[in-house]
């Protein structure tokens, strides 16, 4: 039971850890105080949502065709060794810090239809919650206890960004801040996708 709620934490906490569009989003509301706590209660409700869909659909049906899984299981080492391999490229290459440009307040309204736009408009959401998180945890002992570790890191993850982006908004303008985070984001993809493709879950 345990192994499947460390399993969704981590498998779901550096897949979400990849600073995109979504998270890039909050951390400057954050940085600015701008309904940041909004935004992020916004996308883990989304998240956990789409988790759940994704958890007992997705993987209810595939745990019915055994060739099915074990396509996904492929699916899913080839797609995280392509997240892993942009990490790292931009670990080594580097990339600018996080920077947020002070401006007019928007109004809750704005922020809340901006936060839904960034969600529900990128494919990668859907890429990740109802297809290969779900494709993972369907080798998990217990699908509903990965789907609470998997909620759990969403919770987390946007607490933290909403919580922690004025206070290391300094930090965050350094490249080499990004470097590392890209580095331990790359890794820990390379991981779970080496441990995928042998048929283990994550961790082991």
């Amino acid at each position: 039971m345990w192994e499947s709620y460390i399993t969704g934490l981590v498998v779901c906490g550096g897949i979400i850890m990849a600073i995109g569009a979504q998270n890039a989003y909050i951390l400057g509301l954050a940085i600015r105080r701008e309904y940041h706590w909004w935004s992020a209660g916004l996308c883990m409700s989304a998240d956990i949502i789409l988790l759940t869909a994704g958890m007992f659909g997705v993987s209810a049906f595939l745990l019915t065709m055994p060739s099915a899984l074990e396509a996904m299981r492929w699916v899913g080492v080839v797609f995280l060794s392509w997240l892993a391999a942009q990490a790292l490229f931009r670990a080594f290459s580097g990339r600018q810090g996080l920077s947020a440009e002070a401006g007019k307040a928007r109004s809750l309204t704005k922020v809340i239809f901006a936060t839904l736009a960034v969600t529900v408009l990128n494919p990668q959401v859907y890429l990740d919650t109802l297809l290969l998180i779900p494709t993972i945890g369907a080798q998990q002992e217990s699908a509903g206890v990965f789907v609470a570790g998997a909620s759990t890191a969403s919770i987390l993850w946007f607490s933290l960004l909403a919580w922690g982006g004025a206070a290391l908004s300094p930090w965050l303008s350094k490249p080499i801040a990004w470097r590392i985070i890209d580095g331990l984001i790359g890794l820990m993809m390379a991981g779970i996708a080496v441990h995928l493709a042998l048929g283990a879950s994550y961790p082991g």
